[in-house]
């Protein structure tokens, strides 16, 4: 396992993903200030390559470049924000999601075992 991919691939996600949150930011202030360009933001945004950020960042740079500097702000100011606490939720939320799947798996056997016992009433 390389443990220095995963880490980029992760950063790769999250970057996108943080990408995605400040245009949907930009596009809540626009509505406000500026409705026509809010909603040429989220058609560009329903057709751009928005699952990659970068991708995207690049797309609009070359259209809208206000808006692509405004962007790439708001996603900077969320990243100093959210990776703060990131890792402590993180592993908070996946020790939470394995115990819960493990209890679910756990009562689900459970179950089926005490149901084939019961039919069964020669068994005992």
């Amino acid at each position: 396992m390389d443990l220095k991919q995963v880490a980029k691939d992760t950063t790769k996600v999250l970057s996108s993903y943080l990408t995605y949150q400040a245009v949907k930011v930009v596009i809540s202030q626009l509505s406000e200030t500026n409705p026509p360009l809010a909603i040429w933001l989220s058609n560009f945004s329903s057709t751009a390559k928005i699952q990659d950020g970068e991708a995207y960042i690049q797309e609009l740079m070359g259209v809208e470049q206000p808006l692509a500097f405004r962007i790439m702000t708001v996603r900077e100011h969320l990243a100093q924000e959210v990776t703060e606490f990131l890792p402590e939720m993180t592993i908070a939320a996946i020790a939470q999601a394995n115990m819960k799947h493990r209890c679910q798996y756990l009562e689900k056997v459970t179950q089926f075992n005490l149901s084939t016992e019961s039919s069964d009433p020669d068994a005992i």
